[in-house]
């Protein structure tokens, strides 16, 4: 199982998680990986300089709501 920890903390927020946890929601039921991947919030990871911080296990990304699905393509579906 995949742990995928999206940052919901303020800084986060304005750069737009909710939509980053939004489409995450769709791609994980649209490809129907609920099994496999569990999707989680957080609040601050101190990555706050970079755009919505995204954890895949034990590795960080920064993500946003226009990338996510590159994101979600490279890093969660092809893994």
């Amino acid at each position: 199982m995949k742990k995928v920890v999206v940052c919901i903390g303020s800084s986060c927020h304005l750069k737009g998680s909710r939509q980053v946890v939004e489409e995450l929601q769709r791609l994980i039921s649209q490809y129907d990986l609920k099994e496999e991947v569990e999707l989680a919030g957080t609040f601050c990871m101190g990555n706050c300089q970079n755009g919505v911080s995204v954890k895949v296990n034990d590795a960080l990304f920064s993500v946003s709501p226009q990338t996510v699905e590159e994101f979600f393509m490279k890093e969660i579906l092809n893994k």
